[in-house]
């Protein structure tokens, strides 16, 4: 018997570490079971989640836009059927502060613009087509609203432009701009049209795309009943970084062309920086006078520590 039960020992013992096996088996499979259930409830709310946090951010903060036409060569590219121009648009900076001369906007247009006619595109007849176009302007993935534009901001409010004085250029109050940004398409002509003199209106903003013989902006609105001026409540936000595609990446020109016509010297516009640093220098001189005088006193009171040992 003593023989029997010395073999029967190990059985046991090896059916035991079976079941153990069996045991560690299932629970790794039920684990990864679990992981796998958590995953697929956790994804619809990631999902949210992350749609939510574009909608904030692209109302309140910046999108990304579409460039739908030509109007703004070459300062930003667009044309059917080409690669256009995708840029970031700051939407909080003009929370604080009005736009200035310069500055390249996206606005709405106002209703005496109608649809924007430099943007042709067929509204897709499917509900679910639509919906998806509609979420891709909102991310810049598809064209924008037919009533945004993007242009750049010549004259505001109070100021009276027109064109041209004998050189072609347009004058803001009288004075001529600087405008290294004006492209002229090949085959619309090298002059830029002439206008009668305009006020703007307070409020109000005189727009033009760089592209200047090829563009819908204020000049071909000036019989409306706001003389061609869009309002500063319209601008959706500052055109600041053109996101894609990779080969245009960079910021946006918002050259002020008034500041020659103003007489501002050129050294002027650096003025600020250079009274920074001067400003800032006997403060730097005399943080390093304190800073020095308080690393001696230090040196001081341990070499008398020393000398007391």
């Amino acid at each position: 018997m003593a023989d029997v039960d010395a073999f029967t020992q190990p059985s046991d013992e090896s059916d035991a570490g079976d079941n153990r096996s069996s045991s560690g088996a299932k629970h790794r499979k039920r684990s990864g079971e679990q992981k796998k259930g958590s995953f697929w409830r956790e994804l619809p709310i990631l999902i949210i989640t992350a749609l939510v946090l574009t909608f904030l951010i692209q109302t309140f903060l910046a999108r990304v836009y579409v460039i739908p036409s030509q109007s703004m060569e070459t300062t930003l590219h667009g044309c059917t059927g080409c690669t256009n121009d995708r840029v970031l648009v700051d939407k909080l900076t003009y929370r604080f502060t009005d736009p200035h001369p310069g500055d390249v906007v996206v606005f709405k247009g106002p209703d005496s613009w109608g649809d924007n006619p430099e943007f042709d595109a067929t509204e897709p007849s499917n509900a679910l087509a639509r919906g998806l176009r509609k979420f891709g302007s909102l991310i810049g993935l598809a064209h924008p609203d037919e009533r945004d534009f993007v242009k750049r901001v010549i004259a505001t409010g109070g100021q009276t432009v027109q064109c041209c004085d004998e050189r072609a250029r347009v004058l803001v109050d009288g004075k001529p701009l600087d405008e290294p940004y004006v492209f002229f398409e090949n085959g619309r002509g090298s002059a830029q049209e002439p206008f009668p003199p305009v006020t703007v209106p307070d409020g109000h903003l005189w727009v033009m795309g760089d592209n200047r013989n090829n563009s819908s902006d204020s000049r071909r609105h000036v019989d409306d009943g706001s003389s061609g001026t869009i309002p500063t409540a319209n601008v959706i936000g500052k055109a600041r970084v053109i996101v894609l595609p990779p080969s245009r990446w960079g910021g946006i020109d918002d050259h002020n062309p008034q500041a020659a016509a103003l007489g501002a010297p050129g050294w002027l516009a650096d003025l600020p920086a250079a009274l920074g640093v001067l400003l800032a220098w006997p403060a730097w001189r005399g943080a390093s006078a304190v800073g020095l005088a308080g690393r001696g006193v230090v040196a001081r009171r341990r070499r008398g520590r020393r000398g007391r040992r």
